[in-house]
């Protein structure tokens, strides 16, 4: 069997600079090689990741930024919009700077997390999520968006989804990696 034709030079240099192009993306939203020491928020990369209402920034990242020891987002919850109801092992600090809403939270010693503590929260709010504590992120205001900056501890985060606060821990979904993370995480290899 011989080799393939080559390809004309005229093809080749706009094939080239479409892999280049590609491969330049994928390592400025992947890759910490390249990023600029300080970077502008509003140029930051934000999706919804599917959930209509929600745009999350990951201000700096595991994943994204090489970060190994805390994860930085800044979340905007449109009027209505709420997270799943999910616990993770890890610390989460709250700051509210824009909005107001409800903070649902229940406790992990019994078998599920049954009826939450309600909290109100606003802007200049901070508070702490107990390390695998259920809970749950409400913009409750029907006329401003909720605007929170959230920092975890041990990124990238196993998230655990409940389908409602009677569900049992047991039964809660694993989420990993989390939807912010799944373009660039990559499983580690198995070492012998």
């Amino acid at each position: 069997m011989g080799c393939p034709a080559p390809l004309p030079a005229a093809a080749v240099i706009p094939l080239l600079f479409l892999c280049c192009a590609v491969a330049a993306a994928a390592a400025s939203l992947c890759s910490v090689r390249g990023l600029p020491f300080v970077r502008n928020l509003s140029n930051e990369p934000q999706d919804n990741y599917g959930r209509s209402g929600l745009s999350h920034i990951t201000v700096a990242g595991a994943v994204s930024h090489g970060m190994k020891e805390i994860e930085l987002w800044l979340q905007t919850f449109a009027p209505g919009t709420r997270t799943p109801i999910h616990r993770h092992s890890c610390e989460e600090v709250f700051i509210v700077l824009k909005g107001s809403g409800t903070l649902l939270l229940a406790s992990s010693s019994h078998k599920y997390p049954g009826e939450p503590e309600k909290y109100q929260i606003s802007v200049n709010s901070t508070f702490s999520i107990p390390v695998n504590d259920p809970h749950q992120i409400w913009n409750t205001n029907e006329n401003e968006d909720l605007q929170v900056l959230v920092t975890i501890s041990r990124p990238p985060v196993k998230i655990f989804i409940y389908d409602d606060w009677f569900m049992p821990h047991t039964a809660a979904k694993l989420k990993f990696p989390y939807y912010w993370d799944e373009e660039c995480f990559h499983t580690p290899k198995d070492e012998l």
